[in-house]
């Protein structure tokens, strides 16, 4: 929950609304009221009130004792992407790269904690959760994440790993403080990250930063493979030139735009001007 301590102008029944849409999802498309206050932490008539409001506005429907969202939600977040320059203008490039590699890829930005997929190109499901324009992973276990964690600033890494709780995801994930610290420096170094089955088993990725005119990191583009496929040696030696020269052709593109068009927004996405992408090791 959010902090008691809120500032005046702090609406608090704004965020009880707004948690009551977060609640649903895809393991819960369909929630009881109960369901809701529970998961809300809200009185059962504080959880009514909320629903009824919003199958008012149109936001939710109800079948009996189930509510459910309407497609209607998905305008709350297309002002956003729609305003977004950077996704319009990578997706060209992440369509030609697919149809290169013959794998899925996508661009992710920073938000607060979590990655959030802003553009995307699939080929075949590779994972167990599907994946579309809007969903959230933990950063710290996906190659996205950890690559631009790695170009922020460093007293900002420390802030973020000293109260972390770095979940084992799969038995491969990485959970030591100290141990990301040193594959974040990793990353920093080479200039892409690679992540092998930790945040699913049978999925690796390699990633790269994406940076604006002025050389700040505003996003990240991934390949995301099937472990059965490829390799991890191949994932660097065949993929990854790809991947760089994808990215390449991004930043080339956003030069033409403003330097604050390209800019991630939201108080929860960061940028950094840490340092100039390290050469790739020879394919």
């Amino acid at each position: 929950m959010l902090p008691a301590d809120r500032a005046p102008h702090f609406v608090k029944s704004f965020e009880r609304g707004l948690a009551v849409i977060r609640c649903f999802d895809a393991d819960h498309p369909a929630r009881t009221l109960s369901e809701v206050a529970h998961t809300c932490d809200l009185t059962r008539a504080a959880a009514r009130r909320l629903l009824l409001t919003l199958a008012d506005l149109g936001y939710v429907h109800q079948d009996g004792r189930l509510f459910r969202l309407t497609p209607r939600v998905l305008e709350l977040g297309y002002s956003y992407l729609s305003s977004y320059t950077l996704p319009q203008i990578a997706e060209p490039h992440l369509e030609q790269l697919v149809a290169r590699v013959r794998e899925s890829s996508s661009l992710c930005v920073l938000d607060g904690d979590d990655i959030v997929y802003v553009a995307r190109v699939p080929t075949r499901r590779i994972m167990t959760a599907s994946i579309t324009v809007g969903t959230r992973f933990p950063a710290y276990v996906t190659s996205v994440g950890r690559v631009i964690l790695a170009h922020l600033p460093d007293e900002e890494v420390e802030l973020r790993l000293q109260p972390a709780e770095l979940k084992p995801l799969t038995t491969r994930t990485i959970t030591s403080p100290d141990a990301l610290r040193a594959e974040l420096g990793r990353v920093r170094r080479q200039g892409y990250a690679v992540v092998d089955q930790e945040l699913e088993e049978g999925l690796r990725s390699v990633a790269a930063p994406v940076r604006d005119r002025d050389g700040e990191v505003v996003a990240a583009v991934n390949i995301a493979v099937h472990a059965g496929r490829n390799s991890v040696d191949s994932v660097r030696s065949d993929l990854l030139p790809h991947l760089l020269a994808t990215v390449a052709g991004i930043e080339r593109d956003l030069t033409i735009t403003g330097p604050g068009r390209a800019a991630s927004p939201g108080s929860g996405t960061h940028r950094s001007s840490s340092s100039r992408r390290s050469p790739a090791p020879p394919a």
